[in-house]
C-alpha cells in the first residue's frame, strides 16, 4: 500500500464516513442490512484503503449537508489522564451512568436496611453492606477502566443509533405499507 491507503485513519475519519452512511441510509440509497455492514466494517477500519471502499459507490455530500466532525472518541489504550477526561463527554458519562446507577441504588438500599435495622435495635450493628458495595464496587471500577479504554461508551453509542435507525426503517416500511393498502371498512349502508 503506497500513499494514502496505507494510511492509519482517525476517530473523526471513521466518524465521517459513519456520517455519510447514515446520510445514504436516510436518502434510501442503502438498504438497512448493508448501513449496518458498512458501519461495522466503518468503525473497525485502521487505514484509510479500507474507508475509501465504503463510500466508492456513493455521490458524494453536498457541502451545506454535510456535517462537521466531532473531536475524536476514546483511543484504544488511553493514560489515566485522559481516562478522568472522558468522564464528561455525552457517551461516556452516559454509559457510566448504566455503569454505575444500578450498583448505587443497591447500596443505598441496602446501607438504609441497615440503618434502620442498627436504630430499631438501639445499638450498632455489624456493617454487613461492606460485603455487597465492596466487591460489586471493584469488579465496576475494573470494568469502568477497561471500558473507556477499551472505547465501550462509544460502540454503545454506535449501537443505540443503529437501534434508532432499525426502528426508524420499520416505522416507515409500516407507513408505506398502510398507505398502499385498499381500505378494508366496509361502506356504510
Amino acid at each position: 500500500m503506497d500513499g494514502r491507503d496505507g494510511m492509519r485513519a482517525a476517530d473523526a475519519d471513521r466518524e465521517a464516513v459513519a456520517e455519510r452512511l447514515r446520510a445514504a441510509l436516510n436518502e434510501g440509497r442503502l438498504d438497512l442490512h448493508e448501513y449496518d455492514e458498512r458501519l461495522q466494517r466503518a468503525y473497525a477500519a485502521r487505514t484509510y484503503a479500507e474507508l475509501d471502499p465504503l463510500l466508492s459507490d456513493l455521490p458524494p455530500m453536498s457541502p451545506p449537508a454535510q456535517p462537521a466532525l466531532r473531536s475524536p472518541g476514546p483511543v484504544a489504550q488511553p493514560s489515566i489522564g485522559r481516562l478522568a477526561s472522558l468522564a464528561f463527554g455525552g457517551d461516556t458519562s452516559r454509559w457510566l451512568g448504566e455503569v454505575w446507577f444500578p450498583y448505587l441504588k443497591v447500596v443505598a438500599i441496602v446501607v438504609t436496611i441497615w440503618g434502620v435495622t442498627s436504630l430499631l435495635s438501639q445499638d450498632l450493628l455489624y456493617f454487613w453492606p461492606a460485603w455487597v458495595a465492596g466487591p460489586w464496587g471493584v469488579v465496576l471500577v475494573l470494568r469502568t477502566v477497561g471500558g473507556l479504554a477499551a472505547g465501550e461508551p462509544r460502540r454503545q453509542a454506535v449501537e443505540r443509533e443503529r437501534r434508532r435507525q432499525r426502528k426508524r426503517a420499520k416505522r416507515e416500511r409500516k407507513r408505506q405499507l398502510g398507505s398502499t393498502e385498499p381500505d378494508k371498512t366496509p361502506p356504510p349502508t
